[in-house]
């Protein structure tokens, strides 16, 4: 496995828009020079596995991700609290892009473990969507799923390199991320 040249680690609330930034920096950057990570990914895949669930629908935005949401979170933690790093790791096994974009860090210890792996070049990017905003996407605030963990573990103590304001105007995201994109190159650029 290649050191990464600089890991964009992505946090924000749920339909912030997090997936939808780092689909667009992927795009643009390209496959060759970026990874997009996901840490909800083996996270899903073995929870899928362990309870006989379509993996496929746990993947999309669909209400059926929605009905196992709280469960998944559950056992998420159980597994983090047995091993913090357990997720991070399966994700980086084998990249080889010198662009790493975690798209879903949800909690402190995802933090501290790219931290501790990646210090030297990381870099923390938080989404953020106004409620209202978050609404007109779909979300419906659910109690034991926006009041835990996985929603406010990095509300506060953790410094953001970057905020990008998702709130629906496009001429403010797309200058915004072509700034984030002007970041990353000039690090690929000073790194060769």
């Amino acid at each position: 496995m290649a050191a990464p040249r600089l890991v964009l680690l992505f946090s924000g609330k749920r339909k912030s828009g997090k997936d939808y930034i780092t689909e667009r920096l992927r795009y643009s950057l390209g496959g060759d020079v970026c990874a997009l990570l996901r840490l909800s990914g083996p996270l899903k895949q073995q929870f899928a596995l362990e309870r006989a669930l379509d993996f496929q629908r746990l993947l999309d935005t669909s209400d059926y991700k929605e009905t196992y949401r709280a469960e998944m979170i559950l056992w998420g933690e159980e597994k983090r609290s047995a091993d913090p790093g357990y997720f991070c790791r399966l994700i980086v096994e084998g990249v080889t892009q010198p662009v790493w974009i975690i798209s879903d860090a949800r909690r402190r210890s995802d933090v501290d473990w790219f931290l501790a792996a990646y210090g030297d070049v990381l870099q923390n990017v938080r989404v953020t969507a106004s409620q209202e905003t978050r609404r007109c996407r779909g979300w419906v605030y659910t109690p034991e799923v926006d009041d835990a963990e996985s929603e406010c573990g990095l509300d506060t103590g953790v410094t953001f390199d970057w905020i990008i304001a998702n709130d629906g105007d496009e001429t403010s995201l797309d200058e915004q991320l072509h700034t984030l994109k002007a970041f990353i190159l000039s690090r690929l650029t000073l790194l060769v």
